[in-house]
């Protein structure tokens, strides 16, 4: 089985490739750079798919597309029953829920917190609201944050895979002492050789 990871330098394909790295997976990774001035993707990923975004997941020549499906397809063919719940149990639907919660609800804040950063005063009337919401999402998952530091169950999942991203916007925006149930989560993920082997692949990061 031949799999391909299309990855964006500094991006959220960062958690498909510390994935790969968990499962053990053998890969190819074809690296895309963001533009230096735009800091837009390149458009040689249109070749790959028609909108030009990462991650993408070459499977035998099949693209997976969308990071929450391709951590699932990952978990359940590589993940040897470790990386999700049993089906059927209130853990899957919960991580089913997690999951699509992370590019979901939780990403929504985040891109117009960066977006609207972009237009220094004209985005003022906004500020309020997004941090706001940036405040709720990062406090719900400091809530949900299980003693264990996993969100489903006392090891890891797909769900701490996806929810990743928004952590660590949480901590690198300087929030981690308003959630230190989120820093040490983000923490224990950055001590792991799967996660620095994936930094040290992947180029510049910055969960921005």
């Amino acid at each position: 089985m031949a799999i391909v990871l299309h990855h964006l330098n500094n991006s959220r394909s960062q958690r498909i490739l510390w994935l790969l790295e968990e499962l053990g997976v053998p890969y190819e990774l074809k690296i895309h750079l963001r533009d230096a001035e735009t800091n837009l993707a390149p458009t040689e990923l249109k070749a790959v798919h028609p909108l030009g975004k990462s991650p993408l997941l070459e499977v035998d020549g099949r693209i997976i597309e969308e990071s929450g499906a391709i951590v699932q397809y990952l978990c359940e063919k590589h993940g040897g029953g470790k990386w999700l719940p049993a089906a059927g149990t209130d853990d899957a639907l919960r991580h089913n829920e997690l999951m699509h919660f992370a590019e979901g609800s939780a990403m929504t804040p985040i891109l117009l917190n960066l977006y609207v950063s972009r237009l220094g005063d004209a985005g003022a009337p906004l500020r309020p609201r997004i941090d706001e919401q940036l405040a709720a999402h990062f406090g719900y998952l400091e809530q949900i944050l299980r003693p264990s530091g996993h969100f489903i169950g006392d090891d890891w999942t797909g769900a701490d895979v996806m929810l990743s991203f928004p952590a660590e916007v949480a901590v690198m925006q300087g929030m981690g002492a308003a959630f230190p149930k989120l820093a040490a989560f983000v923490a224990a993920i950055h001590a792991r050789p799967a996660w620095q082997a994936a930094r040290a692949k992947g180029g510049a990061y910055f969960a921005t």
